[in-house]
């Protein structure tokens, strides 16, 4: 198996994780605030733990960039990564302002004011919007090994493979967060799955464009690398962690150590294999 299937099976994967988590919708009429708790911490942790070990080293350790001076590379490497991460933090935060969506937790509503959207639609924006950073990530990791291995041997792809399969156990719960409330809202069961599984359609999009993004342009691995890390820990700030440690449902220490789980799992899966 060549580096090409290993992509292909990659970006299926992470489109996998949401269905799967949406199927959980003929199973079950609800989650409870324990096994949100548990799976927002769980997610958390493995974002953290992507940003730092699957795309901010590498961007740190790249030297392929040649459209800054000769000063940002080696020690003052971090300068890219620094001003990457911000721009990828600033550009969710934007699009958290622009694009109207809701807060499956907490109900609150942010973007601009749309009165013909519904409520269900907003939900699915909102998992639909974080998904974009995830598939990003995903397709950036591949591309760069595709713009800098002299060949497609399997091994070389095994690291974004992994950061692929952790993509896809945090999207499982997101898969759940969204077709849940669509059934308990009266939505069918199979009409919720349906709706919850589209939520994750854009990540294989995202995915495909940055692989075809840093392939063809390779001088931009380390900014694409840390731009995404910074995406997803937009996400994780903003949305993850406060819901994990939401004090009201009494299982924030769930979510703390789940976190923790997530992130060391992660950390290990990414270690060992690349």
């Amino acid at each position: 198996m060549n580096g090409i299937y290993m992509a292909v099976i990659g970006i299926i994967i992470i489109f996998v994780g949401t269905t799967l988590g949406s199927s959980l919708v003929f199973f079950f009429k609800k989650i409870t605030p324990r096994v949100k708790a548990l799976f927002d911490g769980f997610a958390s942790g493995i974002m953290v733990s992507a940003s730092i070990f699957s795309l901010i080293l590498p961007a740190l350790q790249d030297r392929s960039n040649t459209w800054v001076p000769d000063y940002t590379s080696g020690k003052f490497q971090w300068i890219i990564v620094v001003i990457g991460v911000l721009f990828g933090f600033a550009f969710l935060f934007a699009l958290d302002k622009i694009v109207p969506h809701i807060h499956h937790s907490t109900g609150l509503e942010e973007g601009v004011k749309a009165k013909g959207l519904s409520r269900n639609s907003k939900l699915f924006l909102a998992i639909t919007l974080h998904n974009v950073p995830e598939g990003l990530s995903v397709g950036i990791a591949f591309g760069t090994i595709f713009a800098t291995a002299n060949s497609l041997d399997a091994s070389l792809f095994i690291s974004p493979l992994i950061l692929a399969i952790g993509m896809a156990l945090q999207n499982f719960p997101e898969g759940a967060a969204i077709s849940l409330p669509l059934l308990n809202d009266g939505w069918s069961r199979k009409k919720s799955f349906l709706f919850g599984s589209l939520s994750g359609a854009v990540e294989p999009v995202a995915a495909v464009l940055g692989l075809l993004l840093v392939s063809f342009f390779n001088q931009i691995i380390p900014w694409a690398l840390s731009f995404s890390a910074g995406c997803m820990l937009y996400v994780v700030i903003e949305e993850l962690i406060p819901e994990s440690q939401n004090e009201a449902t009494k299982y924030s220490h769930i979510g703390s150590w789940t976190f923790i789980i997530g992130f060391l799992l992660m950390m290990v899966l990414d270690t060992s294999f690349s």
